[in-house]
């Protein structure tokens, strides 16, 4: 019998786009935001949510996890069903690299309104004024 996979929410974004990045990761109930990980474009900032969830995955000894988010070009990307171009490249590269350290994790496209991690980091982000 199977065991139970951990689900793994990861968003990303921007503003503006291009602009300062921010990310946002939910596991088990715990959301880790980070909002200092430098410029880019808002696919950018999905790659790195990506990357930031199968590493706090790793860090946590799961193996049996899929990694839920709303970008659609980066789940395709990621489970290499489209072609890598630009940055995705290397964000890709680390995924893999980081991916070949254990078994491989399923990543999984989900609507906005589903995304714990997106409705975290828009609820922790202030409002402009």
């Amino acid at each position: 019998m199977r065991g139970h996979r951990t689900k793994i929410y990861f968003d990303g974004g921007c503003r503006p786009n291009p602009g300062a990045m921010e990310i946002a990761v939910v596991a088990g109930g715990v959301v880790e935001i980070d909002r200092d990980i430098g410029t880019g474009s808002s696919m950018d900032a999905e790659w790195l949510a990506l990357i930031a969830a199968l590493r706090l995955a790793r860090r946590r000894g799961m193996s049996d996890v899929v990694l839920l988010g709303d970008a659609a070009a980066v789940v395709a990307q990621a489970n290499g069903a489209v072609r890598v171009r630009g940055s995705a490249v290397r964000h890709l590269a680390i995924f893999r690299e980081l991916a070949g350290e254990g078994p491989a994790p399923r990543v999984r496209h989900i609507k906005r309104t589903q995304n714990l991690a997106g409705i975290a980091l828009a609820r922790a982000t202030p409002e402009k004024k």
